[in-house]
């Protein structure tokens, strides 16, 4: 299958005098994502802060090149025919604090890794991102996808987010413009829709100070839990969100797919809601484990799973 889009010289140039030989061709991206599977970038870029971010896009827009944001690698499935147009690795990582009254507010540009973040606020006696050691991924996805754990999420930390918008610039969100809801935003609905979307170059969150050695003993429990409920190794994350009332995990279980495998790819015995590759999976292979739990569930429960997981790139579907 031909996933590659056209794309005009004159607009490979343009990023080229913008990023020189940073620019890539077919570049492999299943060493970019947390799965380890996934086809080549027809073009792929690593921009290392948010104003690389904004001009990347910003070419890509005008010249009419569809891209892709890539950031921590988790929580996505890359086809394996890998993905036409630009594919953007977002490493913008600066960061800042500055108190106001009882809170502190970091400033923190969206490509940083959300669980190195968390441990930097801990290490500084702020408390409120404790919930986020562990979690793969970076600022800017967490932000879209309104990541979660132990009973937090990142709209119980954002105070305001700066997006930049496909052919109008920067603007600033507040964290009621964000419309957040589980696992759930205004930025999040774009997936999957044929359209420009917007992206996220830094977030603004506020934070409590707190003892070190509270924090650190409560991010402690979360690690304990999260190592003795979730697998280890190459998975994309957790699959499906949790519907109302049910966990996805217990409803794949019952459904008897604990431990079910396709090619190099299996279900998790430790968790049925994290599918894992063994070394050799496909995109595929995971995509058609995707395909047997949610025609499973429904099946035998009459649940409708809702991926959590974002699929990208060209896929083929009988």
């Amino acid at each position: 299958m031909n996933v590659r889009t056209s794309i005009r010289v004159s607009a490979i140039q343009e990023l080229q005098a913008a990023f020189g030989d940073r620019l890539k061709l077919d570049e492999p991206l299943a060493r970019y994502t947390s799965a380890r599977v996934g086809g080549p970038a027809q073009l792929f870029l690593v921009v290392q802060s948010a104003a690389e971010l904004e001009t990347a896009v910003s070419i890509a827009y005008q010249k009419r090149i569809p891209y892709t944001l890539l950031g921590g690698g988790s929580n996505i499935l890359v086809s394996d025919y890998g993905i036409g147009g630009l594919v953007i690795m977002n490493k913008a990582k600066a960061i800042q604090f500055r108190h106001t009254g009882a809170s502190v507010i970091c400033t923190v540009e969206s490509g940083m890794n959300l669980s190195s973040l968390a441990r930097q606020c801990i290490g500084k006696g702020l408390g409120g991102l404790e919930w986020a050691i562990g979690v793969p991924g970076t600022v800017g996805g967490a932000v879209v996808g309104n990541s979660g754990a132990h009973g937090s999420d990142m709209d119980s930390n954002l105070r305001a987010a700066v997006i930049w918008e496909p052919g109008r610039g920067q603007r600033i969100y507040s964290n009621n413009e964000m419309s957040y809801g589980y696992r759930d935003s205004i930025l999040k609905q774009e997936q999957g829709r044929d359209l420009s979307r917007r992206v996220v170059l830094s977030a603004e969150l506020e934070l409590t100070p707190e003892p070190v050695d509270v924090l650190i003993a409560r991010a402690d429990g979360f690690t304990a839990h999260r190592k003795q409920t979730q697998p280890g190794g190459a998975t994309v994350g957790s699959m499906f969100k949790n519907p109302e009332n049910y966990y996805a995990g217990y409803l794949i279980e019952a459904a008897g797919l604990k431990g079910f495998s396709v090619g190099g790819a299996h279900i998790s015995e430790k968790h049925a809601n994290f599918f894992a590759n063994d070394g050799t999976a496909t995109a595929e292979d995971i995509r058609s484990l995707i395909a047997e739990a949610w025609n499973s569930v429904r099946e035998q429960f009459g649940v409708e799973l809702e991926l959590e997981v974002e699929l990208v790139g060209d896929w083929e579907f009988e």
